[in-house]
């Protein structure tokens, strides 16, 4: 097959929804692979109503059916249970017309618990399986216990517009993501209240939609009310000029994939403080390039604030660090490469 005339479906959720999904599908798109593969998006899900989601399957499911006789390969892109179940209609016509099969996973350390036959099915059958990192590749691969599967680690790519480098002098820290327990936004409230009274000209900034007003109830409740300002989900300019304003980013995370949220703070070249979850622990380096906690340890949380806010020779040695990630080993011309070479050994 000439390699001209390969063509590639992509398989996954709106590019109007809000997360760490199409963010990555975006960056992609912006690869040289993108055209050289004839990728064409095929939106499956969004972000409303019951009836609006059912019928933005329906679309999708009929488009899918129209264009496959005449692509080469489906990359699908899988996150928890119902994405898998959506997802698993397209799989299947892929495979009865004897399509090339990617199967891209956008979860981490949550794969255990959510672990069902249906991504069995879908590791074991595909060509190929992307995880978000070899923290995934290993869980996945004793979740299979011997059967066995083509897995390869992709990163997800630092997508955000490149830092200047220099360390903002802004006392506030940042946070980015919704809000709600799984990104542990309490736990960093609770934990900026143990020491915010040492330090009253700084600020938590909350970027992000979902338990907004939980959020503010709590900071008033713990007497930090005028030290807190929850901004909503933010993206184009303000969010640029949000992250570029910043001195420390923090995400205490339970559980992710590989946080999008990280990528952006590392090409802003902000300091992070955040837990070893989903595939940060590939990179992470506690004192390095990152101040580390585990999740739901408060104490410790408010100790790395600490640390942080009162050394400003660890915040400009971290950020150099924190640069240094997002023009190697995360640098979105490297991954999209790398997805490029994905594709042309299979195709």
């Amino acid at each position: 097959m000439r390699e001209k005339s390969t063509k590639v479906l992509v398989i996954a959720t709106s590019r109007k929804t809000r997360g760490g999904i199409t963010s990555v599908i975006k960056a992609h798109e912006t690869g040289a692979q993108w055209k050289k593969f004839h990728c064409r998006w095929i939106e499956t899900h969004v972000d409303k109503g019951v009836g609006k989601k059912l019928w933005r399957f329906i679309i999708s499911l009929m488009q899918f059916m129209v264009l496959i006789p005449f692509y080469n390969l489906a990359h699908i892109h899988l996150s928890k249970p119902p994405s898998t179940y959506r997802k698993y209609f397209f799989f299947r016509l892929a495979k009865l017309l004897h399509k090339k099969v990617v199967i891209h996973l956008h979860i981490g350390n949550q794969i255990e618990s959510v672990w069902n036959k249906m991504y069995e099915k879908f590791f074991v059958q595909a060509d190929v399986v992307i995880v978000l990192s070899h923290v995934a590749e290993k869980m996945i691969k004793k979740l299979l216990n011997g059967k066995e599967a083509n897995i390869q680690v992709l990163y997800n790519p630092t997508v955000s517009i490149p830092s200047t480098g220099e360390v903002s002098q802004h006392p506030y820290i940042l946070f980015a993501g919704t809000l709600d327990y799984n990104k542990g936004f309490r736990d960093l409230i609770r934990s900026f209240a143990k020491i915010a009274s040492d330090h009253a000209t700084w600020k938590l900034v909350f970027a992000g939609n979902g338990e907004i007003d939980e959020g503010k109830h709590l900071a008033k409740e713990l007497g930090i009310e005028a030290q807190t300002l929850f901004l909503g989900w933010i993206n184009g300019e303000v969010k640029d000029k949000v992250f570029k304003e910043a001195s420390i980013f923090c995400l205490p995370s339970y559980a992710e994939g590989f946080p999008m949220a990280v990528l952006d703070a590392w090409t802003y070249g902000l300091p992070v403080i955040t837990t070893p979850v989903g595939g940060l622990p590939d990179v992470l380096e506690d004192g390095k390039n990152a101040l580390v906690f585990h999740p739901g340890d408060m104490q410790h949380l408010s100790h790395q604030l600490e640390r942080l806010i009162s050394d400003d020779e660890l915040r400009k040695n971290i950020s150099k660090e924190s640069l240094k990630l997002s023009q190697t080993v995360f640098a979105i011309e490297n991954i999209n490469q790398q997805l490029a070479d994905i594709y042309k050994e299979l195709l």
